[in-house]
């Protein structure tokens, strides 16, 4: 049975890899993920705020020393409150290459195309296998329109394919008018890899205190539809390797994936809730599957439930969205 799969130009005995998480921060935890047969390994991001933090004592153009900025910069983490400093994160890559034999895929994580990006040539250099960008920003500003900051994005991608030699994924959200539109330009800026999707964390309130408060949770299945769409309507329509993350909770989470046409399938609240032992049950469920369909490797499975050679995808979408609605009668 053929599980191997090739993502951001390395070959993978089989598509599941962990996306960015606690395990990454320190040795031990990324062994164990490797003892697990964790096909390759997602750092936890660096951030753009820590990066210019460290560079420039200044986040998002405001200098920490500036009185002015003081309530505003209060919202953010101080540097302790990080799992690193930057120059220790690219130590932490050259350590790791060192002492696993597993692909390291290192990850910047910000919005604006600044200088801050230049780091990842720290992180090619410390011999991270390739490059995750994280494109995460709720633009609050009414007056910025959703071209302008596609546009910066594609900026961005565009001038990471020109600082690095390794291969680049481009995290993102699902947010956008036509997230079509955005994938192929994304792909076209020189993105050898999509991930869908990123997270969406928002605030709660706490009615007690009136304030708003931070909470995270694990990713659950019901979470996975959107990408699993979005997987099936792309494939076969970017040319870049496209990555799911989020939602995948259950075995058969990891089959349906490479339905839609996945590359690899990154997990992280599986991990975190199971342990790295529940790779090999999602690896096992796959083989079984494969097996129970007679299919001898994963690149005949892979996008056989995409709508790569449906004649109006878009009409599908309408459709199905209508036939939902009156499967409640």
């Amino acid at each position: 049975m053929d599980t191997t799969t090739t993502y951001l130009g390395l070959r993978l005995p089989h598509p599941f890899i962990a996306g960015a998480s606690p395990f990454a921060h320190h040795l031990d935890g990324v062994r164990r993920l490797e003892d697990a047969g964790c096909a390759a390994v997602v750092l936890h991001s660096l951030f753009e705020e820590q990066i210019s933090l460290a560079r420039d004592d200044r986040i998002s153009g405001m200098a920490s020393s500036d009185a002015r900025f003081s309530e505003t910069l209060a919202f953010y983490p101080t540097w302790t409150q990080y799992p690193s400093t930057p120059d220790a994160y690219a130590e932490h890559i050259a350590a790791l290459k060192r002492s696993v034999s597993i692909p390291i895929i290192a990850s910047l994580n910000g919005g604006t195309a600044q200088s801050w990006l230049t780091f990842a040539r720290t992180l090619e250099q410390a011999g991270a296998d390739a490059l995750e960008l994280n494109l995460y920003q709720v633009v609050t500003d009414p007056r910025v329109g959703g071209v302008a900051v596609e546009d910066e994005w594609v900026r961005m991608v565009t001038e990471l394919k020109r600082l690095i030699g390794i291969p680049l994924a481009v995290k993102v959200t699902p947010f956008f008018t036509a997230f079509g539109n955005v994938a192929r330009r994304l792909s076209d800026a020189g993105a050898d890899a999509l991930v869908l999707f990123n997270r969406f964390y928002q605030t709660d309130i706490d009615v007690a205190t009136a304030k708003p408060v931070v909470r995270v949770e694990l990713s659950h299945n019901d979470e996975l539809p959107l990408r699993l769409r979005w997987i099936a309507l792309l494939y076969g329509r970017v040319p870049c390797a496209l990555a799911l993350t989020g939602g995948v909770e259950r075995p058969n989470d990891g089959v349906k994936a490479i339905l839609a046409g996945a590359t690899v399938v990154q997990m992280v609240s599986a991990l975190m809730r199971h342990g790295p032992g529940y790779l090999g049950t999602m690896r096992e469920t796959l083989e079984r599957w494969l097996e129970w369909r007679q299919i001898t490797g994963l690149d005949e499975a892979r996008g056989l439930a995409s709508l790569r050679h449906t004649a109006d995808p878009a009409a599908f979408e309408r459709a199905s969205y209508l036939h939902t609605l009156q499967s409640w009668q």
